[in-house]
């Protein structure tokens, strides 16, 4: 390993959060997608010696070579109260180190934040979720309730090797749960100079679709009119440009009602848009849940330049509203046209948990002890998380890794971005924030 840079913090001036999300770090766990995966296993191994130093007794899972899971049943002062899970996801994106400006995976600390792929989705939580067991069982005490701890494979994929697997071979390990929380959720944002945070207490639904075009193979100076990858690109930039119309759901209702309070506006006078935008960096994911979208995001045509192909492929993510995807999908299958066939490789449901109830008055409360004064409001996420899967087993899923962000850092570019980083006092304050929540709920 290449030494630390100069400046760099010894161990002895790091949180532990910080020492194990950087361990972490270090694991590549890159997933590819398409069951090409570098694999959990030692990262999940290092979880692993973790919850056995705390005296758990952790099980590791491997339905497909290298591709580990974590889970563990902690004991909670009343088992009586419905279980809640934990958990986070111990595989990340890949990152070209050609455009950082650290290596993505060395784990480097500066600048006053952990530098990383994962840094933020999601080794912070899984750090943050080791070190506030840590302090609960390492004080004597325990957990509100039991809790289900997990570490999922393979998450960045659609969790086919992970929670989806667990969930169908392996449903008992859950039993008695009826909420979960991970990512995405819990960060703060600022709206009109007032720190709030944001509770992501649903998902948009998930469709992943390969677009194919086919045509007449023929030499690259010919006349050809029936051309593969001409269809392909114009199906590609209809759908891609293609304006989704804005549709509100509960939760977001919710949330857009709550940022004109804090505003003093009329959420009916004002746009969808517009309130949003008031989030900041935050509308970076706020916008995209007011509507459908559909961003092409892989393309595969031909072999050599004067050949023109018979088949060519596109990878587009589509992300509808929770109950929208056959209406989506059908619409797709109109803007692509006939000659392009549109089919499905992946696909989840969409999900909106309750904005009220105990856990949310608890995570509010834990917050307000943390940061008195600051609200919380719910939000749609417009992405997905192993939540999906634990909803097969009527297990609510909420977003809750809690951050307290300074008011400049752009927090949803650091998701599957370059330079992706975490602020080292966001991670202490998201380890106490955890450990109180569980120690109290």
């Amino acid at each position: 390993m290449a030494p630390s840079p100069p400046g760099t913090p010894s161990d002895t001036e790091l949180d532990e959060t910080a020492i194990v999300a950087r361990d972490l770090i270090r694991f590549d766990t890159s997933n590819y997608g398409e069951g090409r995966a570098n694999g959990e296993r030692e990262a999940a191994e290092y979880v692993e010696a973790r919850l056995a130093a705390l005296g758990l007794a952790p099980q590791l899972f491997e339905p497909e070579p290298r591709r580990t899971s974590v889970v563990a049943r902690v004991p909670g002062r009343d088992s009586s109260k419905p279980a809640l899970v934990v958990h986070g996801h111990l595989d990340v994106v890949p990152a070209d180190a050609r455009n950082w400006s650290v290596d993505p995976f060395a784990g480097e600390v500066r600048d006053g934040m952990l530098w990383g792929r994962g840094a933020v989705d999601m080794k912070d939580m899984d750090a943050m979720m080791l070190t506030a067991l840590g302090d609960i069982i390492g004080s004597g005490s325990q957990p509100a309730r039991d809790l289900v701890v997990a570490f999922f494979a393979d998450e960045e994929a659609g969790g086919g090797a992970g929670s989806g697997w667990l969930v169908d071979h392996h449903p008992e390990l859950f039993e008695g749960a009826t909420e979960a929380i991970s990512e995405v959720g819990g960060y703060s944002i600022t709206v009109d100079g007032r720190r709030a945070y944001l509770l992501q207490t649903g998902e948009k639904s998930l469709l992943w679709v390969r677009l194919v075009a086919k045509g007449t193979a023929a030499h690259g100076s010919r006349l050809i009119r029936d051309n593969a990858i001409t269809k392909l690109a114009e199906a590609i930039a209809t759908l891609g440009r293609t304006e989704w119309p804005v549709r509100l759901t509960d939760t977001t209702r919710e949330l857009l009602g709550e940022i004109a309070g804090v505003l003093g506006v009329d959420p009916e006078q004002v746009s969808p848009d517009e309130l949003a935008l008031a989030t900041g960096s935050a509308s970076g994911f706020i916008t995209a849940t007011l509507r459908t979208t559909t961003n092409p995001t892989l393309l595969t045509a031909g072999y050599k330049h004067n050949v023109i192909p018979d088949r060519a492929e596109a990878l587009v993510d589509i992300r509808t509203l929770p109950g929208e995807e056959e209406a989506v999908l059908a619409e797709v299958r109109a803007l692509v046209g006939e000659e392009v066939e549109v089919e499905i490789v992946h696909r989840d449901v969409g999900l909106e948990a309750a904005t009220s109830g105990a856990l949310v008055d608890a995570v509010k409360h834990t917050l307000g002890v943390h940061d008195p004064g600051a609200p919380v409001f719910p939000y749609l996420l417009s992405g997905g998380t192993d939540n999906k899967a634990l909803s097969r087993l009527g297990i609510a899923g909420y977003g809750f890794a809690p951050l307290r962000l300074p008011e400049g850092l752009d927090f949803p570019a650091m998701f599957h971005g370059v330079d992706e980083r975490v602020p080292l006092d966001a991670l202490v304050f998201g380890r106490q924030v955890l450990r109180d929540l569980l120690l109290d709920y």
